[in-house]
């Protein structure tokens, strides 16, 4: 399943500045995601973060990710709590294990791979992982409730 970001806002409630994902490229409910965004030197974290040397901010990278696995939570409910999405939100609950591995600079494609660990009921265990061009960047262990807004 391939998503732009007009899909994406359907379903996650970020917006500019802080919708973190550009696009889906895969998606397949219940297992995994496969998602991106464009790092760009226009993006206003980039004023402070830092001058003169730009750094895209590892929590910005750990929060993208969680969008990814809100997309993916979203995207594996019953048929029924699909059709009642817009009462429901994605909280995380932790966010754990978590590596910096390498930095993201303006210009990068962020490449955000996440899987389910374990679902049950509406909490989601999920391991994430990022990369720019093929090289592991991020990786943390998520952890999501699906709940009534």
């Amino acid at each position: 399943m391939v998503m732009d970001v007009v899909e994406i806002q359907k379903i996650l409630p970020h917006r500019f500045p802080f919708l973190l994902i550009d696009r889906v490229l895969e998606l397949e409910e219940g297992k995994s995601i496969y998602a991106y965004k464009n790092v760009s030197i226009s993006e206003g974290i980039f004023q402070g973060h830092f001058p003169g040397h730009p750094i895209y901010p590892g929590v910005m990278i750990v929060e993208g990710m969680a969008q990814a696995g809100g997309l993916l939570a979203f995207h594996s409910l019953s048929e029924e709590d699909k059709a009642d999405i817009e009462n429901k939100v994605v909280y995380f609950m932790s966010i754990d294990n978590c590596k910096f591995r390498a930095p993201v600079r303006p210009g990068d494609r962020l490449e955000y791979r996440l899987s389910v660990t374990k679902h049950r009921g509406n909490v989601w265990m999920l391991k994430g992982e990022a990369f720019v061009d093929g090289k592991l960047t991020t990786e943390a262990d998520l952890k999501a409730m699906i709940v009534d807004k």
